[in-house]
């Protein structure tokens, strides 16, 4: 998840200049394949299709020896089954935003509100990686979610999980390598289980720089620490996907690519690109960000925002134009999940999320081209209505 601090925070941040790389390859899991990518369209149909995509495989010899039309007619290719229109994009919500549901019930309700997937914070009451059996653990939600037709990205800023004094504590950038060492551990683990799961990616952030602690020794302590992380990520083939994060260490898209070249750019490296962020504290407007990102995206998370302030808000709370957002989002080719990060909304979480989704499938769909000449035409980038 988003750490929230409500803070005013710095607003002349530059990028570093380079040049596109060419659009990321979709991200595969640790057999080979491609990680889950399923539309819901009508629930056997998308639960069959996760099944398939699980074993490897999407074919069915029966069906292609016999096919059935009347089966397989979709009335309308360009609406899914409950009317709405499709998208590139495939929007999923956090556990983090669903704290007081049961893991079982929260990916319930998010396969039967329609959403494509789920940003899974493990803690202590969803996928608690700390807990004894956490391989049986994992291999049950993965059934379910295949069952569901979810996908699924692993976060990794659960509150308290490994402290329970100290939110967010211990960080990558602690003083104590001990505890720098059980940050380490988590991120290993949950590696494992987006490879056991399937997952797009492994969600992380800096943590922020502690005090007493100069920048360029915490930087050097973030790149020693990441570095078992990404040869676990690439071992497992899940990106690990970093968040810039307001208030911390890696807090600009500019930090990212600092980091990435202190590295030596490896392929393991991704962004989580919170979209809500950017509105608070990039130079850039969101779409603009969007596509200096697209390369290296690999999770998307999403949420209304104002202007130097961070806090997670609804939709249609904050600032952000949504439509031309996504619509860059769209274009840059990203096929992971883009999700709804509202950790503070959490009491009441089914109502977000039902009210959720609709607004980003309106927000997302392209507005139908009016006849030539209609002076009433809307501009392109404009909001829609």
């Amino acid at each position: 998840m988003s750490p929230n601090s409500n803070q005013g925070v710095p607003q002349d941040v530059t990028g570093d200049g380079r040049a596109p790389a060419p659009a990321p390859e979709a991200s595969r899991n640790a057999g080979g394949r491609p990680a889950r990518r399923v539309s819901r369209e009508t629930s056997g149909d998308v639960r069959a299709r996760a099944r398939e995509t699980s074993r490897g495989t999407g074919a069915d010899p029966a069906r292609d020896a016999d096919p059935d039309p009347a089966r397989d007619a979709d009335p309308d290719p360009a609406r899914d089954a409950s009317g709405h229109a499709r998208t590139p994009l495939r929007f999923g919500y956090g556990t983090n935003g669903l704290a007081d549901l049961r893991l079982d019930d929260a990916l319930a309700l998010l396969a039967d509100l329609g959403y494509d997937g789920v940003g899974l914070t493990l803690d202590h009451m969803h996928l608690d990686p700390l807990a004894p059996d956490l391989a049986a653990r994992t291999r049950r939600v993965a059934h379910r979610l295949d069952e569901l037709g979810l996908g699924v990205t692993v976060e990794t800023g659960a509150r308290y999980v490994l402290d329970p004094r100290r939110k967010h504590g211990p960080s990558l950038l602690d003083a104590d390598p001990d505890d720098r060492a059980r940050r380490v551990d988590l991120l290993l683990r949950a590696v494992r289980v987006a490879a056991d799961l399937g997952a797009h990616a492994v969600h992380c952030f800096s943590g922020i720089v502690p005090d007493g602690t100069d920048e360029d020794t915490a930087w050097k302590r973030l790149a020693e620490t990441l570095t078992p992380v990404l040869d676990a990520a690439a071992t497992a083939g899940v990106p690990l996907a970093v968040e810039p994060e307001p208030g911390h260490l890696l807090a600009t898209l500019a930090d990212f690519h600092h980091l990435r070249r202190t590295l030596g750019d490896p392929e393991p490296l991704g962004l989580t690109l919170d979209l809500g962020h950017c509105q608070c504290l990039e130079p850039l407007p969101p779409a603009d960000c969007v596509r200096d990102a697209a390369p290296w995206l690999r999770h998307v998370q999403i949420e209304d925002m104002r202007r130097g302030v961070h806090e997670h808000l609804p939709f249609g709370d904050g600032e952000i134009d949504f439509p031309p957002v996504l619509a860059a989002l769209a274009a840059t080719g990203y096929q992971g999940l883009t999700v709804v990060e509202l950790p503070r909304h959490s009491h009441a979480g089914p109502h977000f999320a039902a009210h959720s989704l609709p607004f980003l499938r309106h927000a997302a769909s392209p507005v139908p081209a009016p006849p030539h000449g209609d002076p009433s035409a809307t501009p392109e980038g404009s909001s829609t209505p």
